[in-house]
């Protein structure tokens, strides 16, 4: 006999799912039509490296478990204005490989009916409509599975089966956490933090902005002709720059073309130098690579020992907007 593990805590009900603004890869669900089975909800943005990377894990427990009644159905609620176009979402949830129901919350309609506030965050629903457990952040893979095992039982016996195994690649590696010292940042005014160019931001105007010649760990600087509005920084003539020190393995920048038909050439180094086989995967050796979608891009992926860095990326073309950077 397998043994009895405690019950479940009972944290709320399912609430209703009709302020989605739209559906991907299913019609739409209801709350009646989802009782009888088990749910992962899974809350997302699709240029939030931290939903990137327990994304693998997901698509693997949507892949195992749905021949024996679990439902996942991903939430798509937007950060930036460029997260709210369906054409980008539908492209971004066909590229990750997400086959699973999504829906489009751009009204934040499902996010406030949960009273959620993360991304990534799991919410796991019994066959009764009730919700018995969340997961906010990263991690915990394996005791999320299990309770999803123990949703599919009889919600007291917890099986003895085994859980996915997932070596996951590319920006959905697990980050460098034993290294990682530097946190995500903006590039909008509303929520950047240690902005190093002297006299700081103008915000909302088109400005001419310097970089210091050392940034301390964890600043950053703009160069050249900005306009810095409240979500992003905009280029607005070629050759602008940012630059950025940090501590990490990966430095992913959220970007894209102001024009969808503008795509927009730059130049990263590290430390004055082209990466070399520390590049990432958006960028070749020589540091060059092209902005072509509104999408997170990874810049930098260090292989040797992990210390602080000065990161610099040069667009050679205007209209480029920066929106965020993250870490791995």
């Amino acid at each position: 006999m397998r043994p009895a593990v405690a019950p479940l805590p009972i944290e709320g009900e399912l609430p209703s799912l009709d302020g989605a603004t739209g559906w991907l890869n299913s019609p739409p669900l209801t709350v009646a039509g989802l009782r009888g089975r088990a749910v992962l909800v899974d809350f997302c943005t699709y240029t939030c490296i931290n939903w990137i990377r327990s994304l693998p894990y997901v698509r693997a427990w949507a892949g195992k478990y749905a021949d024996q009644g679990l439902v996942v159905l991903g939430v798509h609620t937007p950060e930036f204005a460029f997260e709210h176009s369906a054409g980008n979402v539908r492209r971004a949830v066909r590229d990750l490989g997400v086959g699973y129901p999504v829906a489009t919350d751009n009204d934040y309609a499902i996010w406030h009916a949960f009273g959620n506030l993360y991304w990534p965050a799991l919410y796991f629903v019994d066959a009764q409509g009730q919700i018995r457990h969340h997961q906010f952040g990263e991690g915990d893979y394996e005791e999320s599975e299990l309770i999803i095992q123990q949703l599919l039982t009889s919600g007291t016996d917890r099986p003895a089966r085994s859980v996915v195994s997932v070596q996951a690649q590319g920006v959905e590696a697990p980050a460098d956490w034993a290294d990682l010292e530097s946190p995500e940042n903006y590039a909008g005014y509303e929520r950047t933090e240690n902005f190093a160019s002297p006299g700081g931001i103008v915000p909302g105007q088109s400005h001419g902005y310097a970089a210091p010649i050392r940034l301390r760990l964890n600043h950053w600087a703009l160069s050249g002709d900005w306009t810095v509005d409240g979500q992003a920084s905009t280029l607005d003539a070629a050759m602008g720059r940012i630059a950025y020190r940090f501590h990490a393995r990966d430095l992913h920048l959220v970007m894209g073309p102001a024009a969808a038909a503008a795509p927009v050439r730059f130049r990263v180094l590290i430390d004055g130098q082209p990466p070399g086989a520390d590049h990432g995967l958006d960028v070749d050796g020589q540091g060059t690579g092209t902005v072509t979608q509104q999408r997170l891009y990874q810049l930098i992926r260090q292989h040797g020992p992990i210390a602080e860095r000065t990161f610099e990326i040069t667009f050679l073309d205007p209209g480029v907007q920066a929106y965020s950077v993250t870490f791995g």
